[in-house]
């Protein structure tokens, strides 16, 4: 179940016309997957974004939208010669959200996102 992105703005993203549906499923599912890496790389809950902000930041969104158009655009790994494991853009938008916890490894070391 999606959180806060909409089908509707995935495919905006995407670039994919509203009234094609053959993507509905795929892009549902991509969206999921992509919201909870966008959690993961935050150390933070659905839950705890919305107590904290009241709703889930504008910047995360958009960079959770731009993963989701990454995953349509790429089905399958870059590539070797990918420099980042996240992109700069999706890096630079949600780096202020990242919940840092004193006692305990973040789950930005544990994903590999040390550039957070």
């Amino acid at each position: 179940m999606l959180r806060w992105l909409t089908l509707e703005a995935m495919k905006r993203q995407c670039r994919i016309e509203l009234d094609f549906t053959d993507e509905d499923e795929w892009l549902e599912s991509t969206g999921e997957a992509e919201e909870e890496t966008v959690l993961n790389i935050l150390n933070r809950s659905y839950e705890d974004l919305i107590e904290t902000y009241g709703k889930v930041p504008v910047p995360v969104v958009q960079a959770t939208l731009e993963l989701v158009d990454k995953s349509y655009q790429h089905r399958s790994a870059i590539g070797t010669q990918q420099m980042y494991l996240v992109p700069y853009t999706i890096d630079y938008r949600i780096k202020n959200y990242v919940k840092l916890t004193s006692n305990e490894q973040s789950n930005n070391t544990r994903y590999g996102c040390k550039n957070l």
